[in-house]
């Protein structure tokens, strides 16, 4: 075999062994799961989906008993008195419980996005809000230092806070191709 032939193998060989440890490491760093909720939610909401599980992504990793350090639960990662008032706000039961039910969770969650959206046209700025929320996120943007025109934040004073938009913003595409 030519000299030409067998470096052709291995270029072809390398690049089959980088798309697959590519594959692998999007299965691991950016998971999915609850594919047919989200996509329900996310259209009833109209919210988008891969939003919606980066979001899921960054928040829980997919863990639907995860448990925050401040309390906050599920999926998405809701404070049990921001759920309260979600569910009072659909008109549904409300029960701390079931915020480690995927589907419950993804329904108050895909909500709660849907009505900051409302609020905060920028999603940058709504993720912010979901974040460190609304009430902080409001008194950012009436600052000139965070915000030039007090709709959108020109800065994230929260470090924790612009690492998690980020986080969120890096999975867009690769939800984008997943949700399908």
């Amino acid at each position: 075999m030519k000299k030409a032939g067998i470096i052709s193998i291995i270029f072809v060989t390398l690049a089959i062994v980088l798309i697959y440890l590519f594959l692998c490491l999007s299965y691991i760093f950016y998971p999915i799961k609850y594919k047919d909720t989200i996509l329900l939610y996310s259209e009833r909401y109209n919210i988008e989906s891969n939003l919606v599980a980066s979001l899921i992504n960054a928040e829980s990793g997919f863990d639907k008993d995860a448990i925050s350090s401040k309390g906050a639960m599920g999926l998405m990662q809701l404070m049990p008195k921001t759920a309260e008032w979600l569910a009072e706000k659909l008109d549904i039961e409300y029960s701390e419980d079931k915020l480690f039910d995927p589907e419950y969770n993804i329904m108050l969650g895909t909500y709660y996005l849907s009505y900051l959206s409302q609020k905060f046209e920028n999603v940058r700025t709504m993720l912010c809000a979901y974040n460190a929320g609304e009430g902080v996120v409001n008194s950012w943007l009436k600052n000139k230092d965070y915000s030039s025109d007090g709709e959108t934040l020109d800065v994230v004073p929260y470090g924790d806070t612009l690492a998690y938009v980020e986080k969120i913003e890096k999975g867009l595409k690769i939800y984008a191709k997943k949700l399908k």
